[in-house]
């Protein structure tokens, strides 16, 4: 891979090259906001609803049946089940339904439900502040440069639950109504410098037909060695592909990236499923490329697939009930989403934990999630996303370090959630292999090799930062790399039980907020926890060996644009490859951890010329370093798809 940049010198100063484009979610740098007063008072905020998560039954025998699902030779092997057998077996029973039903309607409130496992609550602010004990306030963020201005709605500390109903509820999402989730894509270096950098071409790999940064599903396709299924016939025919988001997009989009590669696609296979009244417009900041490459990407390795698009606002509820409707209605086979959000947030966040006023014990979002997913295994439906894109300091999107040397406490071992879940399988990235030449002066080049495809860490750009004058926060290399760690709240799922290289949570880990003098504490992690190992499967993330997308922006002008990265492809990526999969095997591939990490339990993941895995032993992504078997920097490594294909048989 052969790539040449030039720096133009008389800018450098003023080149800003950060991670993604700002989504909706408010960062800690942003402007402050203006309390409107009580949400009952302002326009627009006086009527509401939540979504009311219910508390499963017997989850120890349902984390028993996960295991016996998946596990090869059993009498359960691949039984799955249907929603409503999953309701039956281990949602509330109908009377506490009921119950919950009764409570919220003597409130005044209207109740319906969704799932076999949701409530939808609606009423007034003024009955929602009586019933959940929370003031709720309209707030107001002013536009910026890159944003429009937004309303939202936030509670005054976290709810509390009526003992009456405290043992049924798992978790209330809607009362804060903050932009809270950013999507996990990237661009290169030189996109983001605003013309100071510039690109010349580049020549394309033997694996590729087009140069890093301009990769297509195409160019996927020949490195990650998923044309022997095309050339069997398989397109995933027969198999619908489901993407969870949060903002809106373009379907013309796609249609003209597939019909650029020769694709032969059904002209009607997009259909949008529009969630607590979608996502709005197309909005640059608010995270439209990220659907629109979710849809090019796994609709262009599986074009023979429908694909199903769950648009929700970008909110807590939104999130809950797009994950509720793609996974009840059971319609989607394989399903990615490339949104998340540091898992301290989906923990800690007021609005969606809820106390028991008995007990005093919370739960919240997360555990939410985490039932959805079991329910999803169990029904033999693929879930992947992304890892994140700020390598093992997932907290860097919302707390920015103040400056390099890195300070104690202004970043913290951390991951994403909802990558840290137990029962989806997140996807981490790599930089693929080639020489890097960077232009920067007249008679002066820098050459980086990168010897083998290893994790995406873009610490392997010191030297340019280093030979233009910029240490690596100011440079706006760090902390960019694919997602990995430890999760401090999610346990160590069975399926990494045993599994060398798996490790607990680092002690000393406190994260403070430097944009308040002196330092605040925000929170400390537990240390020695043994949790959630993440990611589980890597792929080309690294923007500067990337992707071209073709993008319609919300001012309706169309451009094939290049650079793109972030883990946010690769969870498409193998949403696609999944999907091509269920295909091939004629039935439902699931819940893929289980197979993988048998593969590395047993030594067969590497082994031979037909390995179904390889091994990243090279690189890091700021902390943790690739190396032999498991790392939480590309978790078991990369798939050689085809060989993998016949692992699973």
């Amino acid at each position: 891979m052969q790539s040449t940049r030039i720096w133009v010198a008389a800018a450098l100063a003023a080149a800003v090259m950060g991670g993604a484009p700002a989504a909706s979610a408010p960062a800690r740098n942003q402007p402050a906001v203006t309390d409107l007063g009580a949400a009952a008072n302002v326009a627009g905020q006086s009527q509401m609803s939540v979504t009311v998560s219910l508390k499963l039954r017997d989850t120890e025998q349902m984390e028993s049946l996960l295991q016996a699902v998946y596990t090869a030779g059993g009498p359960s092997y691949r039984k799955f089940l249907s929603p409503r057998e999953f309701a039956a077996k281990f949602g509330p029973t109908s009377e506490t339904i009921a119950r919950v039903t009764r409570h919220f309607q003597k409130a005044g409130l209207q109740v319906a439900q969704i799932t076999g496992t949701h409530l939808s609550v609606a009423g007034s602010a003024a009955a929602m502040q009586t019933e959940f004990g929370v003031q709720l306030h309209a707030f107001e963020v002013a536009p910026t440069a890159t944003s429009s201005g937004f309303r939202f709605r936030a509670s005054t500390g976290a709810p509390q639950i009526d003992a009456e109903i405290a043992d049924a509820v798992q978790s209330v999402d809607g009362l804060d109504t903050r932009p809270r989730f950013r999507p996990h894509l990237a661009h290169s270096i030189a996109a983001q410098s605003d013309g100071r950098l510039i690109d010349l071409p580049a020549a394309a790999t033997p694996n590729a037909a087009n140069p890093p940064g301009s990769f297509t599903v195409t160019d996927f396709a020949k490195h990650y060695d998923v044309n022997p299924l095309y050339h069997a016939g398989v397109d995933g025919k027969g198999t619908t592909l489901g993407i969870v988001t949060l903002a809106s997009f373009t379907p013309g989009d796609a249609y003209a990236y597939w019909q650029a590669l020769g694709l032969n696609v059904n002209p009607h296979r997009i259909h949008e499923v529009q969630i607590d009244g979608g996502s709005g417009p197309v909005s640059d900041a608010g995270g439209s490329l990220e659907t629109t490459l979710d849809v090019e990407q796994s609709g262009g390795l599986s074009p023979g697939s429908k694909l199903l698009v769950y648009e929700a606002p970008n909110t807590n509820q939104g999130f809950i009930d797009a994950f509720a409707k793609a996974i009840d209605s059971n319609a989607a086979d394989t399903i990615s989403c490339s949104w998340g959000e540091w898992e301290f947030f989906d923990l800690a966040a007021q609005g969606n934990v809820v106390i028991d006023p008995v007990t005093g014990t919370q739960t919240s979002s997360l555990q939410a999630e985490a039932d959805l997913f079991a329910q999803a295994a169990l029904q033999g439906q693929s879930m992947y996303v992304a890892a994140g894109d700020s390598g093992a300091y997932d907290d860097t999107g919302f707390f920015t370090p103040p400056s390099w040397p890195i300070r104690k406490g202004s970043v913290v071992l951390s991951v994403d959630d909802p990558a840290a879940q137990q029962w989806v399988t997140t996807m981490g990235g790599t930089t693929l292999a080639g020489p890097q030449t960077f232009a920067i002066s007249s008679t002066q080049n820098l050459t980086i090799n990168i010897p083998t495809e290893q994790a995406w860490g873009w610490d392997y750009l010191i030297p340019l930062c280093t030979d233009l004058g910029f240490d690596p926060l100011s440079c706006g290399i760090y902390p960019g790399g694919g997602g990995g760690g430890v999760s401090a709240y999610v346990p160590l799922p069975i399926y990494q039980f045993g599994i060398s290289g798996i490790r607990n949570t680092a002690f000393g880990q406190t994260q403070l907020d430097y944009s308040q003098t002196p330092p605040a504490v925000v929170g400390t992690l537990p240390g020695g926890f043994p949790g959630r190992n993440v990611p589980d499967l890597s792929l080309n993330s690294d923007p500067d060996t990337g992707y071209q997308v073709y993008y319609t922006d919300d001012k309706n002008v169309f451009s094939i644009q290049t650079g793109w990265g972030g883990t946010s492809f690769a969870a498409p990526q193998f949403n696609g490859v999944t999907a091509l999969y269920n295909q091939a095997l004629g039935h439902r591939v699931g819940l893929i951890n289980f197979a993988l990490y048998e593969l590395a339990r047993f030594g067969t993941a590497y082994q031979g010329f037909e390995a179904p895995l390889r091994d990243i032993k090279e690189g890091d992504n700021w902390h943790y370093n690739a190396h032999q078997g498991y790392d939480q920097a590309t978790g078991l490594g990369v798939p050689d798809v085809a060989n993998l294909l016949r692992a699973l048989y």
